[in-house]
This record gives structure tokens, C-alpha cells and sequence, in this order.
């Protein structure tokens, strides 16, 4: 069982690395909204207290009624800060899981980071942009929300990419130093660029950033079923710290 002292400081630190357009709080249930940007973690119901298990039902349709207003699909977020009763609650009313996915965590010190080069950061924002959709292939129609949501993150951010030789992007890391935690996240690698190290080179890199700049611990998180990630941040030293699972309503297609 993971110490929920820990889980609560990297939800925080994940709210405040990958912020929503906007976030209302029903008791201890924050209702993270982003209208411009499609991702769960942005959208999605994230209950932070496990004692916070009353009336149920009826906050359920009051968040319901936001994400209604907001054109998104009722979505919670559930992180071991679940209540119990919650969950009983959701599973006893059919909810859907999906999207499993795993934080992990290392002690920065303890990686083996002296074969990473120290490259500058890309100070040009936009330039990362236009390189994150280019190789996560998201659709141009999310170029200005995925903007928004670079510009709104508050802790010091440093955007790395890796270009082939004929300067097209082929991965994208982005690292965000708060205090002594160091996030990193946006990671992906073109499919024609993959099994070259290139990712684990780059991830390296924005960590040995982050160790400069004063992060004592590292995080991360990806899908349950993405095999070649939990690979590459075993052999990085990354072990994981807990799990969670979006949850549904029954007939609800995210």
C-alpha cells in the first residue's frame, strides 16, 4: 500500500506540472476542466481525501452537471486518495476502468546520469509545440489548446527535443522542476526514430537538467500497457510508486 503522504505530494505536483483551464473543488473532489485540450488527466474528477465519502450520489450529479456544461464525458480519476466507499459506489453502479496507468518515482542521486550530455534547454516555446504535435501526431485543431496549456504552467519548465538530421523532430521531452521534485513528461519518440536509445538519451538528459537545477526527486507516469515505457524507466532506476484508473459511466466512450 503506498504512503498517502507521498501520493498526495505528486498529485499536487501533477496538478500544478500539466494544469487544467480551470479546477472547482466539491469538498475535497477537485473537478479539473479543460474545454480547449482533450486529455483525462485534464478533464476527469480527482477525489484527494479517502475519509470524503458523503452524499455520493448527489455530488456525482453535481460534477456531472459541470462536465455536461462543459461538453466532456463525466470522467473520475481514481488514485489510491479514493474513498473506499466511492469506489464500492462506482463499481456497484457499473463504471467502466480504463486507462491504468503508473507513477513512478527515483531518487535523482541514485541514478546513473554521467552518460547523459548536458544540453541547453529549447527556449523557444513554440518550437516545442510545433515538435510535440508533430511527433505525439496530434491534429493541428489542438495546436491552441495544447499552447494553453504550456503557458499556464507555473514551476520552471524546460522543453527538450531531439531533431534527425534533416531537422525534423523525432522526440520530445518536457521537465518540470518544483522545489525538489522534478516531473517529466510529454515523452514520446517518432515511430521511425524508436529502438535507437534516443528516448532513454533524452529522458536522461532532462533529469540531469533537473538534478542541476536542485531536484533531489524524480517522477513520471505512463499507461499500464505501454511495455516499452515501464522498460525504459526501469533501466533508467525508476521504481513505481502507485497506480490509477479513470472510471466511466456505464454507456460513456472516452
Amino acid at each position: 500500500m503506498p504512503r498517502l503522504t507521498v501520493v498526495r505530494r505528486l498529485e499536487a505536483a501533477g496538478f500544478r506540472a500539466w494544469p487544467a483551464s480551470s479546477t472547482y473543488y466539491d469538498g475535497t473532489w477537485a473537478v479539473r476542466l479543460t474545454t480547449s485540450f482533450p486529455a483525462k488527466r485534464l478533464n476527469s474528477v480527482n477525489p484527494l481525501d479517502p475519509a470524503d465519502d458523503t452524499a455520493i450520489e448527489a455530488r456525482i450529479e453535481r460534477v456531472g452537471e459541470r462536465f455536461r456544461a462543459a461538453g466532456r464525458p463525466l470522467v473520475f480519476r481514481q488514485s489510491p486518495l479514493a474513498p473506499p466507499r466511492l469506489i464500492r459506489y462506482l463499481d456497484d453502479a457499473g463504471w467502466s476502468s480504463f486507462g491504468e496507468s503508473i507513477v513512478y518515482t527515483a531518487d535523482l542521486a541514485s541514478l546513473d546520469l554521467k552518460e547523459a550530455i548536458d544540453r541547453i534547454p529549447l527556449q523557444d516555446a513554440r518550437r516545442y509545440l510545433e515538435a510535440s504535435l508533430a511527433v505525439h501526431r496530434r491534429p493541428a485543431a489542438l495546436r491552441e489548446g495544447l499552447e494553453a496549456v504550456l503557458t499556464s504552467i507555473r514551476p520552471p519548465a524546460a522543453f527538450f527535443v531531439r531533431e534527425s538530421e534533416e531537422g525534423v523532430p523525432v522526440a520530445v521531452a518536457l521537465a518540470i522542476t518544483d522545489n525538489d521534485l522534478a516531473g517529466i513528461l510529454d515523452v514520446a519518440v517518432a515511430p521511425s526514430a524508436r529502438r535507437q536509445g534516443i528516448g532513454i538519451d533524452l529522458v536522461a538528459t532532462a533529469l540531469r537538467h533537473t538534478l542541476h537545477k536542485g531536484a533531489r526527486t524524480g517522477w513520471l507516469q505512463v499507461e499500464a500497457e505501454n511495455a516499452a515505457g515501464r522498460s525504459l524507466y526501469a533501466r533508467l532506476g525508476f521504481s513505481e510508486a502507485y497506480r490509477y484508473v479513470y472510471r466511466a459511466p456505464p454507456g460513456i466512450i472516452v
